[in-house]
């Protein structure tokens, strides 16, 4: 008699994904702690990032929170955001220019609520980033990207805003190095050292 086959939804589900599964059957129990993301049906997960960028994901939420809540925004940590039932990325921050409707909306926030989503890089998550987080936030039609890059042990840290442009993709808008300043008017008042976001 033949042993049935065990349901493994990574395999079975690959290129099936959509948020109705992924409520159902994520986070996996072996892999509580990855990061989820899927693109087209096909679930991308990789490991939390390291803890330097951990701390400046926090440190940025702080220092862009009281410019953003005074413009209307309101300044989230890691979301679902959302573009189509099969296609979601998690930034590690996320400003919204309205909150979510629903519990569903909550859960899957949906593109078109995002102002400018923010995405820390280092040269290990180069490596392993399988998810052009610029690229879906510009065919999602998000109209500002941030981008961070810390090295710890070079006591370095660069940021990029970045804003859609009017051929569909993102253009710089401004480019600094730790010593320098960012700084920007939209989509509000943003003004701070990249240093600040090093422990």
């Amino acid at each position: 008699m033949a042993m049935p086959m065990r349901f493994d939804p990574l395999a079975d589900l690959d290129g099936m994904w959509t948020t109705q599964l992924a409520a159902r059957y994520l986070p996996l129990p072996e892999l509580p702690d990855a990061r989820y993301e899927c693109i087209d049906g096909r679930l991308v997960m990789t490991p939390a990032e390291v803890g330097t960028n951990s701390f400046g994901e926090l440190r940025l939420g702080r220092i862009l929170a009281p410019a953003a809540e005074a413009a209307g925004y309101y300044v989230y940590g890691q979301v679902n955001l959302t573009f189509s039932p099969q296609r979601w990325i998690q930034p590690d921050l996320t400003v919204l220019h309205a909150l979510p409707k629903s519990d569903e909306e909550d859960r899957w926030i949906p593109a078109h609520l995002c102002t400018m989503a923010v995405e820390f890089v280092s040269p290990g998550s180069r490596r392993q980033d399988f998810v052009d987080k610029p690229q879906r936030c510009a065919e999602g039609r998000v109209p500002y990207f941030m981008r961070v890059e810390i090295s710890r042990r070079l006591r370095h840290a660069a940021v990029e805003l970045l804003a859609l442009g009017e051929f569909g993709g993102y253009d710089t808008v401004a480019k600094v190095v730790s010593g320098g300043r960012l700084r920007a008017d939209a989509p509000f008042p943003i003004d701070f050292d990249p240093a600040e976001l090093l422990p």
